[in-house]
């Protein structure tokens, strides 16, 4: 049984999930709406889907859950035989090396003086203190009390939410094993989202970055794996149901702004990407186009693209500044923070982060505890 086997179509849909990311990012430095250009561009349009990045990261926690769910499923052939130990050091293996990568980059930096790699000035609060809440899981949580607090670290409350699920995750397989009481616990999470970020407007972004603001979207993804591996609701697979989909999460992603549609929208997002996924298992393999070829790629290393490219763009703020390069010059700015942050995400993941990863399992035993769970 291979379960690294990749799903091109998942990449698909990450490299687009981080492309919208970068664009939201970088439109924050460099408003692309005061550009000359944007008139003929359509710049009502362009500032539309430049807001609404954080729905990427929506996406993403969906494929997390859908990927997580479904690997564990075809490793350990039921939820309630998962070994957290094993599980939570094949996340580790994964995670720590571009995670810890990220926090020694971005020490140095600012240790050497360079500008917007320490933490906000005025804070009280420590870079050591913004590292340990990146490694402890509550980075959501300081930008929630003291607002995004280190430029290029902020990014990583995402993560944060993401580690909090792979800790939980085993845990409620293993305690409540039957699969009726994993889908009610699913159902509350997936009923709390919107509870939560109806609860939460204005409260420090907590509608965005809180845990239960999140794990809606990953639970939905978890009960879309379990259902990819049983291949019920076969009109999921009916060739027009995707891109139905597909227009409908556009049509949310474009009304309105994130600050606005959170409430219902996150969980829409994260239900039309649940549809994308099941409805795209069932698709014959083709051969792809060379846009589709750059996205993939880009989706292979999304989390490496995602951690570093505010490396990158935090570097191009310092060199050159927003105030001094106006118009229509910043669409080679923007073509220049894309390319950079995915060249580096693929530099950082071809030659370090997953040779790393490979040789973690390795060490730590997991290549054949992962092979013998398998065969149980």
């Amino acid at each position: 049984m291979n379960v690294a086997t990749r799903d091109d179509r998942i990449d698909m849909l990450r490299g687009l999930s981080i492309l919208l990311v970068l664009l939201h990012h970088f439109n924050i430095a460099y408003p692309l709406r005061d550009m000359p250009l944007a008139g003929l561009l359509g710049g009502t349009l362009l500032h539309a889907i430049a807001r609404n990045g954080s729905y990427g990261v929506t996406i993403f926690f969906v494929i997390s859950g859908f990927l997580i769910t479904r690997n564990a499923l075809e490793r350990w052939g039921h939820l309630g035989a998962i070994q957290p130990a094993s599980f939570w050091l094949l996340r580790l293996a994964r995670i720590m090396p571009t995670l810890v990568l990220a926090l020694a980059t971005v020490d140095a930096l600012a240790l050497a003086g360079v500008p917007l790699f320490g933490n906000r000035a005025g804070s009280a609060v420590s870079l050591w203190t913004t590292n340990a809440a990146a490694l402890g899981a509550w980075m959501n949580v300081l930008v929630i009390r003291e607002g995004w607090i280190n430029y290029p670290l902020g990014v990583m409350w995402s993560l944060s939410v993401e580690m909090a699920f792979y800790l939980l995750f085993p845990l409620a397989c293993v305690l409540l094993r039957r699969g009726a009481l994993l889908l009610a616990l699913a159902v509350l999470l997936i009923m709390l989202g919107p509870l939560y970020r109806l609860g939460s407007q204005g409260d420090g972004e907590a509608w965005l970055y809180g845990y239960l603001a999140c794990f809606d979207a990953i639970a939905i993804g978890c009960c879309a794996g379990v259902l990819s591996r049983r291949q019920t609701w076969p009109a999921l697979r009916l060739p027009f149901v995707r891109p139905l989909a597909g227009l409908a999460m556009a049509a949310l992603y474009l009304a309105w702004p994130i600050g606005q549609s959170n409430v219902l929208g996150a969980s829409a997002m994260a239900l039309g990407a649940a549809v994308l996924l099941l409805g795209g298992s069932a698709l014959p393999p083709s051969s792809p186009s060379p846009s589709r070829r750059l996205l993939m790629r880009c989706g292979r290393d999304c989390y490496e693209i995602y951690l570093l490219h505010l490396l990158v763009l935090g570097l191009l703020r310092v060199w050159l500044p927003p105030t001094q390069w106006q118009g229509d010059v910043r669409l080679g700015l923007l073509l220049l923070c894309v390319v950079g942050s995915c060249l580096l995400g693929a530099l950082v993941s071809h030659r370090y982060s997953a040779p790393l990863n490979r040789r973690l399992r390795r060490l730590l035993g997991l290549t054949q505890a992962v092979r013998a769970s398998a065969l149980r």
